[in-house]
């Protein structure tokens, strides 16, 4: 049994770190709680080692680290779900947000930044992963990153994976409850298309499966973004077959070798190709000075072996001219190295790395193609590209399973009809008010220029790609109808079914954030 004389003196070492309107809170946590020993195990105080290390490590774009936004009163770096309930409880005994990170790759770093008093329930240390090939199964937890989950799954066999995103940085709880885009995504859909089963902590501290929760919910938090309906714990997730010979290649093209033709070419075919074959395009300004071009990387993976792409490269895109000496045959895990930009033959354990090793400052944005950009439009980019520092453009594919899984199945509406996802990034060095207005700015002349050549009616965008130009929840009390100018955006129809699940299920609107899904009628009572 515990000791008063003990409890007091950790009570009084931790609360040397802490103010007089921060001690509540922690009181709150000890008794909910009942852990009075190892409170600085999970409950991390401004002012102390541990605080500075987990809120700096945690952001993946260092354009929020040195902001002058609030800080958090704490961080709490639960174990196991009790902290995570205790943590709910007390802010809302408290007045305080709780703002829910897993992996840190948010684009507008709302999952550590607030203008309102707000803790951060960080996951870092939830990340099992239990695989159970004989059922094709795993149960993940939301604070394990994509590479740990690849390493976990290849650990087990070498004709199972995940249809998931390619950097292995990024947490798996964001990803997946956005929706998780991947290199799979032709064969077998998004991340989120793959889960079958998730616990979640509500804003009452319940803790809550599939069954519990409703199919509602369930289906909110699957690309919804989960951060506005709870925090979920893990995830049981659907593994895929793959062969046990896949086929990467990547082959760079600039505008002097013929890029723009390629590019033009790619918007026709790209969407169509048999559903095992993924080829994405990278593009960026490269180059010094007065001798920058643009660069075009047609990067694939194919689902099979060499002999029999080239055929396949041969009927759909001879224009790309692919011989088998640009292709590289590998397991499905080494393809997840490739596409990360490490070689096949590294070690895997790059993978238990957690830190995103081409960190930058960056703005990004999105759109959804449905009609191929003339060679006209793509020449407009390229020239506003050569008058930027540092430009990356995705082009991410659909098509295959996409065309066939209906819009409302999942949050994620963005199907058929569309020919790619498109994103921009803008990335510069120098981290101070006149170089972000620079780019920024620089990144809104050339969304606008975009317009005529992406969807329209509305102008649709990727949430997991946040944007917070295109509209904010203000003070987190927007109703309805303002914030459907973005939530519209992101969702397009399934935007109304997702705010009356976040009526139903969270009525007070505990979790919010600047675009948190809001309430179909705001309640007259608020934590």
């Amino acid at each position: 049994m515990i000791s008063i004389k003990l409890i007091c003196l950790v009570l009084a070492a931790f609360f040397a770190t802490c103010n007089a309107a921060q001690e509540p809170f922690v009181n709150c946590m000890l008794i909910y709680s009942r852990r009075f020993i190892n409170i600085s195990d999970y409950l991390h105080a401004p002012g102390t080692p541990s605080y500075s290390a987990l809120l700096q490590s945690s952001q993946q774009n260092p354009r929020w680290v040195n902001s002058t936004s609030p800080k958090p009163q704490y961080i709490i770096t639960p174990s196991g779900d009790i902290e995570i309930q205790s943590s709910i409880f007390c802010c809302r005994q408290n007045g305080l947000e709780a703002r829910i990170l897993s992996g840190g790759h948010d684009y507008e770093g709302q999952s550590y930044r607030s203008e309102a008093p707000f803790i951060i329930i960080n996951l870092i240390y939830l990340r099992e992963v239990r695989v159970d090939i004989e059922d094709e199964t795993a149960w993940v937890q939301s604070g394990a990153t994509l590479g740990e989950l690849y390493y976990n799954i290849a650990m087990k066999s070498k004709v199972h994976g995940f249809p998931a995103g390619v950097c292995p940085s990024v947490g798996v709880g964001g990803h997946f409850s956005g929706g998780g885009f991947g290199n799979m995504v032709r064969k077998h859909g998004l991340a989120a298309d793959n889960v079958i089963d998730a616990y979640l902590v509500d804003a009452y501290s319940r803790i809550l499966d599939r069954q519990t929760m409703g199919e509602d919910l369930f289906w909110a938090i699957r690309g919804g973004g989960g951060a506005s309906f709870g925090v979920i714990v893990a995830w049981k997730i659907k593994l895929v077959r793959v062969p046990e010979v896949v086929t990467f290649f990547n082959i760079d093209k600039k505008l002097e070798q013929g890029a723009t033709e390629l590019v033009h070419k790619w918007q026709s075919v790209a969407e169509k190709l048999p559903e095992d074959l993924f080829i994405r395009v990278i593009i960026q300004n490269v180059g010094q000075a007065n001798n920058k071009t643009v660069q075009a990387s047609f990067q694939s993976l194919f689902l099979g072996e060499v002999c029999e792409l080239i055929p396949l490269m041969g009927e759909w895109f001879p224009e790309l001219g692919l011989r088998a000496e640009n292709c590289t045959e590998m397991t499905w895990m080494e393809s997840a190295l490739s596409f990360a930009g490490y070689l096949k033959d590294d070690s895997w354990d790059v993978f238990l790395t957690r830190t995103d090793h081409y960190q930058s400052n960056f703005k990004a944005k999105s759109d959804f193609v449905t009609k191929p950009i003339p060679e006209s439009g793509l020449e407009g980019i390229w020239k506003r590209m050569l008058q930027e520092e540092l430009i990356f453009i995705i082009l991410e594919p659909l098509g295959g399973r996409m065309r066939e899984i209906s819009k409302s199945e999942t949050p994620f509406p963005h199907r058929k009809g569309n020919l790619y996802n498109t994103q921009y990034l803008v990335k510069w060095d120098v981290n101070n008010a006149k170089t972000v207005k620079k780019h920024t700015d620089w990144m809104s002349r050339f969304y606008k220029y975009m317009k005529p050549y992406v969807s329209h009616s509305p102008r649709r965008a990727y949430q997991n790609y946040r944007d917070f130009d295109i509209g904010m929840n203000k003070k987190h009390n927007t109703s309805y109808k303002e914030a459907a100018h973005w939530g519209k955006k992101y969702f397009k129809g399934n935007f109304k079914r997702l705010a009356q699940v976040k009526t139903k299920a969270d009525p007070l609107n505990f979790f919010r954030h600047e675009q948190s899904i809001p309430l179909i009628k705001k309640s007259k009572y608020q934590y």
